[in-house]
């Protein structure tokens, strides 16, 4: 079953209840996201973006992930 851009946001949003959160595609397999998480606070972005991986629960592991690809923009808010 493939994945959607409403599956990742939940999955995000579970893991980052207060963040600001887009996701976008529709092909099943290559999205991009953008998460905006006041925890990201002193975060650099390698870490930030470690963080949103965690929350997508393994869905990005091995050659038979289900999300293939993820282009992620993570910050802290103004």
């Amino acid at each position: 079953m493939a994945i959607t851009a409403h599956d990742i946001e939940d999955m995000i949003r579970d893991a980052f209840p207060a963040a600001e959160v887009r996701v976008e595609g529709d092909d099943g397999a290559h999205f991009s996201a953008e998460v905006i998480d006041e925890s990201f606070r002193g975060m650099n972005r390698v870490q930030q973006q470690r963080a949103v991986y965690a929350a997508l629960k393994g869905k990005m592991d091995g050659p038979a992930g289900e999300l293939h690809a993820l282009a992620l923009t993570t910050r802290a808010p103004d």
